[in-house]
């Protein structure tokens, strides 16, 4: 390991055993809302489900809006307290509008391939990604569709069995929360405390934000530098024997 790589471990090392959820934050401290927008910057560069970037990131500053939104989090103090609230969303209503952009960019990359190559790497957006994406009717039956097709395929080969409607909305949760993550890291980096929130009362918010029913929240994050008080506890984690295991 050279000088530099040392030096990004030992930073990260910082910000892994400095991060954690804060519940109060100090209403005196200054505090720079333009990082809020530098760290989101950083989080829309997270890796995500095929690139398709179903996110979106609402930053609540007006103090009305905030307060507002603070009593729809059940009056935690890490909403009614927190200097500015940013809502992660997501919306995989959007997905033949990322689909398109995707395979926009598709067409750059693949330009200098020959006709066949093209068309094979073309295929993931053009094919296979409105098949995952679309004709997920609310009954559930094109869901089950995809899911016998998906079994009956994996009888004679390896097989992606999470296909159905249920399934792509947990895929654009897990894209959202590492989308989150990478937020709350680079906040601790520019020096500020984050917490993330699921207790809230998600119809209130959506309805306040004017987001429509397709539209889904995954966490409401508290922003601000802690004041005294804000991190309850000893962090307390079951021991990794429990949760790493090597086979």
């Amino acid at each position: 390991m050279n000088y530099q790589e040392d030096q990004l471990t030992k930073a990260f090392e910082q910000l892994v055993q400095e991060r954690r959820s804060v519940r109060v934050y100090d209403q005196e401290e200054p505090f720079d809302h333009d990082a809020v927008q530098r760290s989101l910057e950083k989080a829309v560069l997270s890796p995500n489900s095929s690139n398709m970037q179903l996110w979106e990131f609402y930053r609540i500053k007006d103090n009305t809006l905030k307060d507002k939104i603070g009593q729809y989090c059940m009056r935690q103090k890490a909403a009614t307290t927190a200097r500015e609230l940013v809502v992660v969303v997501v919306r995989p209503d959007l997905w033949k509008k990322r689909q398109q952009a995707n395979v926009t960019q598709m067409e750059k990359v693949t330009a200098h391939l020959d006709a066949k190559a093209r068309k094979r790497a073309m295929s993931y957006y053009t094919s296979l990604i409105p098949k995952l994406y679309g004709k997920n009717d609310k009954l559930g039956i094109s869901s089950f569709v995809k899911r016998i097709i998906a079994s009956w395929i994996g009888w004679k080969k390896p097989m992606v069995r999470e296909v159905g409607r249920s399934d792509v909305r947990v895929t654009v949760h897990k894209s959202a929360a590492l989308a989150s993550m990478t937020f709350m890291y680079a906040m601790k980096a520019e020096g500020y405390d984050t917490c993330p929130m699921e207790g809230f009362d998600s119809k209130r918010v959506k309805k306040v934000l004017g987001l429509p029913s397709a539209a889904e929240i995954c966490m409401i994050i508290g922003c601000g530098k802690g004041a005294e008080g804000g991190v309850y506890s000893e962090r307390f984690r079951i021991d990794n024997e429990e949760v790493i295991f090597t086979k």
